[in-house]
């Protein structure tokens, strides 16, 4: 199957189609302005506790407060909470967890106002961007994702995806995960792992555990609200996410856009650095591949 990613940049955002056989099958649309992606990690600091809701609001620099609920503060809270207490107290302190002794998993019935308290700084992580009417919300179970695999600090597990069926296989990336991983950081299997050698995974890991210790090295001086880092932005995540053997081709029409990408892709997959165009006819890009034509249809107009 013919797949293509069509990149539409327009300044204030970045509309990106995925089209399969000359057919729209994903649509998805980036505000470039939007400071507080998904993925985000941010030193915030707790404005107030609602035990109603069993939830929290967090300062993290937004006009709004984020929200925070009990069921996406993870079983390793106490952990994390640890970790950023010995490295903002320290300023030699090391952001590696080989000689971190985590604390207990909180109960996961549990009540914040039991965990957490009123002006406490804390390290949390964008899980939804905000709306009109609402500020992000917010997760303590920090993810660092490459494009292979996903790193859990503060865990010990390996898990593979599901979509990788050959249990050979399974058990390949598990021993090969197992025996390249740092203590005390999980390893999540990402489709795009399957059939790659264990140099391709271990370089992709220290990439992963290099922005942990850029991160941790940010705790030491930052005030919150404060970004400690960010996340790539959409068409990069896009691409990270579903690149594969059956992309013939991904077209945008805009110059620096077109440079990031292609830096990009020399990252993670050098060998599909050929497939990006720069969009050059004068017709817009949407309007020139049928895009905008699909759109009305699915909408009726």
């Amino acid at each position: 199957m013919e797949r293509e990613l069509i990149i539409n940049s327009n300044g204030n955002s970045v509309e990106i189609a995925l089209v399969e056989e000359s057919k729209l099958v994903e649509l998805h649309k980036e505000d470039t302005q939007n400071e507080y992606a998904v993925g985000d990690i941010y030193l915030g600091r707790i404005k107030q506790l609602v035990p109603g809701h069993n939830s929290a609001f967090v300062d993290i620099g937004y006009h709004k407060n984020a929200f925070l609920h009990y069921s996406d503060l993870g079983p390793q809270l106490k952990s994390l909470v640890k970790f950023v207490n010995i490295v903002r107290s320290d300023q030699n302190a090391s952001p590696s967890l080989d000689n971190f002794k985590p604390e207990k998993d909180i109960d996961k019935g549990g009540k914040i106002v039991n965990v957490l308290k009123k002006d406490q700084t804390i390290l949390v992580q964008v899980l939804k961007e905000p709306i009109s009417t609402k500020g992000p919300r917010l997760t303590c179970e920090l993810t660092i994702a490459g494009r292979y695999i996903v790193m859990v600090p503060f865990s010990d597990a390996i898990s593979v995806s599901k979509k990788i069926t050959n249990e050979d296989e399974r058990k390949r990336l598990k021993f090969l995960l197992e025996s390249i991983k740092p203590k005390n950081f999980g390893i999540i299997v990402r489709t795009a792992s399957e059939g790659k050698s264990v140099s391709v995974l271990h370089e992709e890991l220290k990439e992963l555990l290099s922005k942990w210790n850029l991160m941790s090295e940010q705790l030491k001086t930052a005030e919150p609200p404060a970004k400690i880092l960010t996340e790539v932005d959409k068409a990069s995540v896009l691409l990270r996410d579903i690149l594969n053997d059956s992309f013939s081709k991904i077209i945008v029409n805009d110059k620096q856009f077109y440079s990031n990408i292609k830096a990009y892709l020399k990252q993670i997959a050098p060998e599909k650095s050929g497939i990006l165009k720069l969009h050059k006819a004068k017709l817009q890009i949407f309007q020139h591949y049928g895009i905008n034509k699909q759109i009305k249809s699915s909408f009726g107009r």
